[in-house]
């Protein structure tokens, strides 16, 4: 099969998918992934197929992922002002995507690719769809966290029932949002169609749940053709994904130290959070890891002892089995490594999925949460001591890495991709 792989957001996000592709390579197909222009050094000397698909993201645009990432207003944003205003371009990049060389056999497509559905529609193309978390079901019998209004999490534990409520309510504020998709469907001849920000961008065909079920459990109003798969992790090729010499030494010549880190965006708009955990590190007298991203701006100011080493980047998988401790944003990327590492957490939410990400995490009994307002070096050597003290989290936390290991999500996911099997597709003009 030739196979279109698209979506929008961070590595986190792609990530994913290049092992989705990879994989379907090693297995004889034709991937080709359809993101935009900022992931093309990363794809390409895989050997896979590209295809940018605009809006392009400036991955080095600080104002833009601080816009995106505000907890209250970040997702209106993001879709507002970013994807839905570039959606007809969009709509034309994937569609491209999809029909060259002879058409594809098979289009999987994340959520923010709000043009994947009108695409498989118009071309009648085998469609597959897939989610990163379980935040994106919004299921009202497992309501999820709202980055605007987290305390209505705790009052969904005390009333059940207020979990369809806030479906109800999330559906209402955004209901103009997707106009934009309206307006492309009518322009394309398309009906109206589903709510493009809740139903929509779900495939009736299949959707791929990419998440572990300790993580998920399912719901009853999860979309009917839903398989959970376990996560699908990648952090760069096995002979690349190598640890910076440097730092390599450095876990090497002492105890297991703790590991901060922001991902690949939120690192973008980490204020004082380095400068913060630098200083709880020595307060805690612990050796520390900072993964402080390209940005100069996140080199603490104070010096910082031998105790402390930091480096731009390092792949997870590598570093986090070294950790005695993960403190990080709550990224579902970040997250499900901390969790396949086996190694307790702090997490210092954003927004979008994050504050939901972390919840589950510390329901689970393997994190605790700091609000980015209350990041200071006091409160976190405080908490990461009692974590730290906590005998239970830490073999919770070996717990959950036993029970993953028994799952491979990269398997069950192209298993299933492969099931939907390859058939003729019809192409309208």
């Amino acid at each position: 099969m030739r196979i279109v792989f698209s979506t929008f957001g961070t590595f986190g996000d792609v990530n994913p998918l290049i092992a989705l592709a990879l994989e379907m390579k090693r297995r004889g197909h034709r991937p080709v992934l359809a993101v935009p222009e900022m992931f093309r050094p990363k794809i390409e000397p895989l050997g896979i197929g590209f295809f940018p698909v605009r809006p392009d993201q400036d991955q080095t645009d600080k104002e833009l992922v601080a816009r995106i990432y505000n907890r209250k207003t970040g997702t209106e944003y993001g879709l507002r002002k970013f994807l839905f205003p570039a959606l007809r371009q969009s709509y034309e990049d994937l569609r491209c995507a999809v029909e060259a060389d002879g058409g594809a056999d098979l289009m999987v497509t994340g959520e923010l690719a709000y043009a994947g559905p009108v695409v498989a529609e118009k071309t009648g193309i085998a469609w597959a769809s897939y989610v990163l978390a379980p935040f994106s079901f919004f299921s009202a019998y497992d309501p999820p966290v709202l980055p605007p209004f987290p305390t209505l999490a705790k009052a969904q534990l005390a009333v059940p029932w207020l979990g369809h409520l806030t479906a109800w309510v999330a559906r209402r504020v955004t209901r103009s949002w997707p106009e934009p998709v309206y307006a492309l469907r009518r322009e394309l001849g398309l009906g109206r169609g589903k709510d493009p920000i809740f139903d929509a961008k779900h495939s009736g065909q299949l959707v791929l749940a990419l998440f572990s079920r300790v993580f998920g459990a399912p719901q009853p109003d999860w979309p009917a053709k839903t398989k959970v798969t376990g996560f699908v992790f990648y952090d760069g090729d096995a002979g690349k994904a190598e640890l910076p010499p440097t730092l390599g030494d450095f876990l090497a010549a002492g105890p297991p130290p703790l590991v901060f880190t922001l991902g690949s965006a939120a690192v973008l708009d980490a204020g004082d959070f380095y400068e913060q955990s630098a200083r709880a590190a020595q307060m805690l007298g612990m050796r520390a890891v900072l993964l402080t991203g390209s940005d100069p701006a996140n080199m603490p100011k104070a010096q910082l002892p031998e105790s402390i080493c930091v480096a731009p980047y390092a792949p997870y998988s590598r570093l986090f089995p070294h950790a005695c401790a993960i403190v990080h944003q709550g990224g579902i990327g970040t997250t499900a490594q901390a969790m396949r590492a086996g190694r307790p957490m702090v997490v210092m939410p954003y927004s979008h999925d994050q504050p939901d990400n972390a919840r589950r995490v510390r329901r689970m009994g393997v994190a605790k949460i700091i609000q980015r307002r209350h990041y200071t070096a006091e409160r976190v050597a405080r908490v990461l001591r009692a974590l730290l003290e906590d005998a239970g989290s830490a073999e919770r936390a070996r717990k959950i890495q036993r029970e993953m290991e028994q799952e491979d999500g990269l398997t069950a996911a192209c298993d299933a991709l492969e099931g939907l099997g390859t058939r003729p597709h019809r192409c309208e003009s």
